[in-house]
């Protein structure tokens, strides 16, 4: 039984949008549903320069937290609720099962919209962005949301939330929280020290270390969002391991990872199949408007085009953007005329062709490991962690009334002694043939308890 939930852009709209437009007619009503001010604050735009763009024929400035096409909505005003309201509604009345709510916890800025601290925006990379990262409507408006539109249909919601982290998550979707389903939070996608736009080599014991203390933290408490990859970072596998010499060990073991935690799985587009990031060649073949204007930004700043590009190319969003490989014919098999962005990277074995006929893909046992998660101790079974300390190694135990899995992962790319005798269990599902002495380079095991 499939179900369907779609993406809602809410915190801003396009500047076509007839809204826009009719406030740059002169529309007093319409200018109301955005930020109009005759003289800007200090805000930055994630998108690089400031928040704000002058409209000479209004004498205005227009808040855009993102690119200069995309004006944030005025959430105080009650009248956009409703028209929120009204959007939700016409969807969930044609038959969707929910929403994906685009940075949802934007949409509640502080009266007033004032200055920044340049300190806060010195240490968090963008100036004012403690004025509206958790507003002070935000749980109001979403709690309004929620019980007239999304109770009422029984309809899943999922907030995107950047930069608000875990506890404030908690807060969010926690125990008697009546605002979202679930948020997804993006604290783990870069080690701790690092950025995005910043060529190194991911740490999976950050990672290992980060699941392992929110599950023990939260429990049944709050349930979190499982995930790695989406279209706003770079490929997680690439990060990880950045010449592919072990992709589909790793790309398995990552799977793995997401479909036995405690939580909901999303997995994206390419994730099933393995694909990487894309090997661009120039600026030209890029797409992304936050990477165009990183790297004129680089630019402005000195760099040279060569160190600007490398720079830009190791946090690009477009990595995760190219099209999805369905075969091995020209463009993936996904257009027959040039698509907007060109992707192709090892076409011959990275497409959803190729692997569906080989039993040993990463798309076939990422199936199986659906098909094992669904009706079992894997979805609502306790979680119990062992070997904590342990560099390199991630042990845990599922269980429920009638079932135990254990789960062991090597997390780097060198062998690593086992911690676990296992002669209580049967092996399952490993992404690695023939079972060794030592765990080989990321190899993962998912045991089952004999009876």
């Amino acid at each position: 039984d499939m179900k369907i939930i779609m993406d809602l852009v809410v915190n801003h709209t396009s500047d076509e949008h007839p809204w826009f437009q009719a406030a740059l007619a002169g529309d007093k009503e319409k200018q109301g549903y955005y930020f109009f001010r005759k003289q800007p604050n200090n805000w930055t735009s994630f998108f690089s320069g400031p928040a704000w763009k002058y409209f000479e024929e209004l004498d205005l400035y227009a808040l855009k937290l993102f690119s200069d096409k995309q004006f944030d909505l005025n959430w105080d005003n009650p009248q956009v609720r409703q028209e929120v309201a009204d959007i939700v509604s016409f969807w969930l009345d044609k038959g969707i099962d929910g929403f994906r709510m685009d940075v949802i916890n934007y949409i509640s800025k502080a009266p007033g919209l004032p200055d920044g601290q340049e300190d806060i925006g010195k240490l968090i990379g963008f100036t004012g962005m403690e004025h509206y990262f958790y507003g002070p409507n935000l749980q109001t408006y979403l709690q309004e949301l929620r019980r007239d539109v999304f109770k009422p249909y029984q309809a899943f919601s999922v907030g995107e939330t950047p930069g608000i982290g875990m506890q404030l998550s908690k807060l969010l979707t926690g125990d008697y929280q009546q605002t979202m389903d679930l948020t997804f939070s993006f604290d783990h996608l870069e080690t701790p020290g690092h950025v995005r736009f910043e060529d190194y080599e991911y740490d999976l014991e950050f990672y290992k270390y980060y699941m392992t203390e929110n599950q023990k933290a939260f429990g049944n408490h709050y349930w979190m969002s499982l995930f790695v990859d989406n279209h706003d970072n770079p490929r997680f596998i690439s990060k990880i391991d950045k010449y592919h010499r072990h992709r589909d060990v790793l790309a398995k073991a990552v799977n793995l990872i997401l479909l036995t935690l405690r939580g909901t799985p999303f997995l994206y587009q390419g994730q099933e199949i393995g694909m990487t990031n894309n090997d661009f060649e120039t600026m030209d073949e890029l797409r992304d408007v936050e990477s165009l204007n990183k790297y004129q930004e680089l630019l402005d700043q000195g760099v040279s085009k060569d160190e600007a590009f490398q720079t830009v190319l190791s946090g690009t969003r477009d990595h995760a953007r190219t099209p999805m490989q369905w075969n091995n014919q020209r463009f993936g098999g996904f257009s027959t005329t040039t698509p907007w962005l060109v992707g192709d990277q090892d076409l011959q074995s990275t497409n959803v062709d190729y692997q569906q006929k080989e039993p040993h893909s990463i798309y076939n046992f990422t199936k199986q490991l659906i098909a094992l998660r669904k009706d079992s101790a894997l979805v609502y079974g306790d979680v119990e962690f062992l070997h904590e300390k342990t560099k390199g190694l991630w042990v845990y135990k599922r269980t429920d009334e009638t079932e135990e899995f254990l789960i062991e992962i090597n997390l780097t790319a060198t062998y690593q002694q086992r911690k676990v005798m296992n002669e209580d269990y049967e092996l399952v599902l490993s992404n690695v043939r023939g079972q060794h002495p030592q765990l080989q380079p990321y190899q993962a095991n998912l045991y089952r308890r004999l009876p």
